[in-house]
Formats: C-alpha cells, structure tokens, sequence
C-alpha cells in the first residue's frame, strides 16, 4: 500500500497505513461521542474500554487475536450496561462503574495469568499506530464504514431518542432499540480505536473534538461534522509532530485536540446562555429546536 504521490511524512508504507486507520478513528470516534456527550454519558467510553481491555488480555491468554475478543468483550458489556440502565436495576452512573472496575480488575487478572505475554498488553492500552498491519487496517476500515451507516440511516431518530426518550416512544420510535444500538457503536469504535490511540485515551478522542465543535456549531448536524473535522485533522497533525519530534503517536493525537478544544474555549469565551440561547437542532433552519446540555463536553 505505497502512494508515491503523498508527501512527508506520509512517504512511507508504514505512515500511510498509520493515516488510514487513524482518519478512520479519527471520524467514527466523534460521530459516536457526540450522541455520548448529548446523552450525558460521556465516560461510557471509558467503561467500556476498560471491558475491551480485559478482552485483550483474555485474548493474549488464550493466543487469540485480541482484536476479536476485545470486540467480544466490549459489546457484551456495552448491551449489558445499557440493559441495567434502562431496566431501572442500577443508574447508567453506577452501571457504568460496574464494568468499569470490574473490566480493569478482570484484565489484571488476565494479565498476570498471561505472563510473559504481558508485554503485548502495552500496545492496545497506550496505541501503536505506527506498527498497525493491512489487515489491522481493513479491520478498522471495516468497522468504521458499519459505524457510519448506522449512524446515516438513524442519525435522526437516534438524535431525537438521546434528547428525549419519553416523546421519542410517544412518537414510536424504537428507543430501547436505538439506545441498544448506540451502546454497541460504542463499543465497536472503542475496538477500532485502540490500536490509534489506545484504550486509555480512546475516550479523549470520542469527547474533545465535540467540546472543540459544539461552541460554534449552530445545529447538532454542524457539531457532527464539526467535530469529525477536528478529529481527522487532529490524527494527521499529530502523526506530523510524532514524525518529526519523535512522540508517541496516540499522545500526540489526543493533545492535538485537547488543544484545539482549548483554543476553541477561549476564543469563544466562557458565557452562560440562557434559557432562550441554550438551544440545538438536527439542522438549521429546523421546525424546532431542543436542549442544549449546559456545561462542558460531558453536560457538566
């Protein structure tokens, strides 16, 4: 997979696979957490990454490609997680915290059951970007085209299913249904991700290129791919910076959007709306408009 006709520091074989699957990430983890961040759930991600990572340990155990047990691993928790949250047995809080403990304790174990394979378990939690394979990338590729359908084809009942559940099923939409789904996506791009970013900082990638869009987007589809654009964007500066000084690539991607998030914050300034200002659509012009969480990215 040589294009000769892209520039340093993409010249190389092993640069341009980087780039692939980063964009990839770098467009799914977004589109997915911008629903998380209007949802109010912005640490999903985490709970669920920290599923994912015992999926890798239990696939490093058991000499299996990590990639399909953490995938395993993390739906499973992702439906679990949703299931108690909405069956009333615990708050998405505490169903969170759960998983969230409870993966990180079972990775450990895993881990230390593994042994000398313990050292495999660095490259998915911190990423490996720039070791990725072809058929690393066709995998993230392949996940990340089944995110963004899912999210065209349901993109407006699943904005009108996290802004309101209650009219959402007086309208009929399938709430349990689209809230399932989500939950799933989540997992799915955690998966895709963490061979980018890695496991740990997965999450930073889902929220801050949507705190960075959300200040200056005047509808929720303009936060979208307001915040698709920041990530992409942030994925090649930063694998520029790793090239050139020599970082590591994850790191790097995730600073580069917790920058612009910043700069964003402070160009815009902290301002409190009020009630008649703090409002988003789907698009503009819309025949209404719905709540805008206050707060930061996590609704906070």
């Amino acid at each position: 997979m040589i294009a000769t006709w892209l520039p340093w520091p993409f010249e190389r074989e092993y640069m341009q696979l980087a780039l692939v699957a980063g964009l990839t990430v770098g467009a799914c983890a977004p589109l997915i957490g911008a629903f998380l961040v209007q949802k109010r759930m912005s640490l999903m991600g985490d709970g669920i990454g920290h599923l994912a990572f015992a999926g890798v340990a239990a696939g490093l155990l058991a000499d299996v490609w990590p990639i399909w047990t953490a995938l395993v691993a993390a739906v499973a928790g992702a439906v679990a997680i949703e299931w108690l949250r909405s069956h009333g047995r615990a708050s998405g809080d505490l169903a969170l915290a759960l998983f969230f403990y409870g993966g990180i304790a079972a990775g450990v174990v895993l881990t230390g059951l593994a042994g000398s394979l313990d050292a495999g378990i660095f490259t998915y939690l911190f990423g490996s970007i720039l070791t990725v394979r072809p058929a690393d990338v066709w995998v993230v590729v392949g996940l990340g085209a089944a995110i963004v359908a899912a999210v065209w084809f349901t993109g407006r009942a699943l904005f009108a299913t996290v802004v309101d559940e209650e009219s959402s099923r007086v309208a009929g939409i399938p709430v349990d249904g689209l809230n399932t789904m989500l939950s799933v996506l989540t997992a799915v791009t955690i998966v895709a991700a963490m061979r980018v970013v890695g496991l740990l900082l997965v999450a930073a990638l889902m929220v801050l290129p949507v705190g960075a869009s959300r200040p200056i987007a005047k509808s929720f589809r303009g936060m979208l791919l307001g915040a698709v654009a920041v990530g992409t964007a942030s994925v090649v500066v930063g694998l520029v910076f790793a090239r050139i000084w020599g970082l590591a690539p994850g790191g790097t991607i995730v600073l580069v959007a917790a920058a612009t998030f910043g700069a964003v914050s402070l160009g815009v300034g902290v301002r409190r709306r009020g009630a008649g200002d703090d409002t988003i659509a789907w698009q503009e012009p819309a025949g209404g408009t719905i709540p805008r969480p206050p707060g930061g990215p996590d609704g906070h």
